[in-house]
């Protein structure tokens, strides 16, 4: 298999034919274990690492021993910061760390690719002739557009930044638009439907076979 066949739409959304992609590129057998290993990866590297919690010995205050040792029949105490106490510390709470893993890039290019292949061997990888072209944000025009294509959940890959297209798709909780540059296995996956703009297949082609 040379080419694997998807749908072509026109600026409505609505389908005008077929197109051949590579089949080295949308044509890669998805694997399971691969794709959670680098959706693991790209969410490992967005976590903050900032939760922090203290210890008993950065508590302020417990330095005194709150009641004798012995005599006063209750149970024995060294310092109301102790973990057991309510405003004590914590036992191995969380300190800030960086979660963030080596991944190898031919791994993460793969990835990439499989990520596509999911999408277009489903039928839910579409490529645009262009997307709505708008002079000023309107939500309205993207829920027309994904209407056309019966669906609410749409991830549009363009070749450069289009800020008027991602105002305008930015109050809509599952849609949202990439430049090739930020394209990923994550936003791939969290979409139902993936729609390319057909001036970005070769930035798409050039960046998966460097």
């Amino acid at each position: 298999m040379s080419e694997v066949k998807v749908k072509l739409i026109d600026g409505q959304g609505k389908i005008v034919g077929d197109i051949g992609l590579p089949a080295d590129i949308y044509g890669v057998e998805p694997k399971v274990g691969l794709l959670h290993e680098v959706v693991r990866w790209q969410m490992a590297r967005w976590r903050a690492g900032t939760a922090c919690t203290k210890t008993r010995g950065e508590v302020r205050g417990g330095g005194r021993k709150p009641w004798p040792q012995k005599h006063t029949g209750r149970a024995r105490q060294g310092s109301i910061r102790a973990p057991q106490w309510v405003g004590g510390g914590v036992v191995h709470g969380p300190k800030p760390r960086d979660y963030e893993f080596k991944l190898n890039k031919k791994v993460r290019r793969l990835g990439l690719k499989m990520s596509l292949a999911t999408r277009a061997l489903t039928g839910n990888l579409f490529v645009a002739t262009e997307f709505p072209k708008l002079e000023k944000p309107k939500t309205k025009e993207i829920l027309n557009y994904l209407s056309n294509l019966g669906t609410d959940s749409a991830l549009f890959i363009v070749p450069e930044r289009d800020l008027v297209l991602e105002a305008s798709a930015r109050n809509l909780p599952k849609v949202k638009v990439l430049a090739v540059e930020g394209l990923n296995v994550y936003d791939v996956l969290n979409h139902e439907k993936l729609i390319i703009e057909q001036s970005a297949l070769p930035k798409i082609e050039e960046r998966l076979r460097r």
